[in-house]
């Protein structure tokens, strides 16, 4: 009897010790998704904005709702030269570089843009830091879906648009020309910029914080582009880039040792992933680049010639910029 009443003493005790420890914490539930902000009405979008000669406005048609285009609020009597878009991360709101597109289209570019018109985002004291991703093949090609928005979508607004020009009843009516047009983007928008450097139409490039991954996996993009792309670049391009903290440098960097075939300029400076987007009024040193690099690849202004030939660029003097590749006379 007496070993029994140990026996369960000890088994109530070992009971006990179970009791006091804490239970098993349940899994972690994943990060809800964003919220993606409704697009906004159709129609024109904010208000004008730019320095340019006309400030430039956002519109956004029923009649094609996959597409936003920027033009100056006012337009030109001479036909306008074109700007294709590539939003950064691919996203599916047109409105996220707006600053630097209104700025863009205030110099006299009509602009094209892949999806609607959603949040504006506010300017930011600085780049958040940006980190890839711990490369685990298998679950990263998991995660991955289609992006937001693709290549394809931006052209088929640009030939769009083309339809409205060639339309005697189109506000629109002759007031692109489809002689000049050039190809712009951001991060996975720049993907999406070379991607379309191949269509003949395209008479310049410009990619922003982007390059092509050796392994076309490496990146967050569902877009595939590989490094054989580049051969299809039959018109300049230019690489701006945010520096050796920018996460786009290393597949930049292998992109200007590999194109030999057209003329290229790169230029960088330590400001990170973002670029000057978000963190100046009308997207800061980006804007006024590219507008120098559109008005000298598609109006031939001489003096913008300048600012990106020789080594005694233009940009070549800007504090904190280097110039590792101008173009040559």
């Amino acid at each position: 009897m007496l070993r029994r009443l140990i026996g369960l003493a000890a088994v109530l005790s070992a009971g006990a010790l179970v009791a006091q420890e804490p239970p098993a914490a349940p899994p972690a539930a994943p990060p809800a998704a964003p919220i993606q902000a409704a697009p906004q009405p159709f129609g024109i979008v904010g208000a004008p904005g730019g320095t340019g000669p006309t400030p430039a406005v956002v519109e956004y048609l029923k009649a094609r709702p996959e597409n936003t285009y920027y033009h100056p609020a006012r337009l030109p009597a001479e036909p306008m030269p074109i700007v294709l878009w590539g939003n950064g991360g691919c996203r599916d709101d047109s409105l996220s570089a707006a600053q630097f597109l209104r700025e863009v289209s205030s110099h006299g570019y009509f602009v094209v843009v892949a999806g609607p018109p959603r949040e504006e985002p506010k300017l930011i004291a600085a780049n958040p830091p940006i980190t890839m991703p711990v490369t685990d093949r298998a679950r990263q090609l998991e995660k991955r879906g289609p992006d937001a928005t693709t290549p394809e979508q931006i052209v088929a607004g640009l030939d769009w648009a083309l339809a409205r020009n060639a339309d005697p009843k189109s506000p629109w009516y002759r007031h692109l020309d489809p002689s000049r047009i050039a190809v712009m983007g951001h991060s996975c928008g720049g993907l999406q910029a070379i991607r379309i450097s191949a269509d003949p139409r395209i008479k310049a490039t410009v990619l922003f914080n982007s390059g092509v991954f050796n392994n076309s996996n490496d990146g967050i993009s569902a877009l595939s582009v590989k490094k054989a792309e580049l051969n299809n670049l039959h018109a300049p391009i230019a690489y701006i880039i945010g520096g050796p903290v920018d996460i786009a440098w290393p597949q930049a960097i292998d992109d200007v040792a590999r194109i030999v075939h057209v003329p290229l300029f790169f230029a960088h400076s330590p400001i990170g992933h973002g670029g000057t987007f978000r963190t100046a009024e009308n997207g800061g040193q980006y804007a006024q680049i590219a507008v120098r690099w559109l008005d000298y690849q598609l109006k031939g202004v001489a003096e913008d010639k300048a600012f990106f030939t020789g080594p005694d660029c233009g940009l070549c003097e800007w504090p904190g910029w280097s110039v590792p590749r101008p173009l040559w006379p």
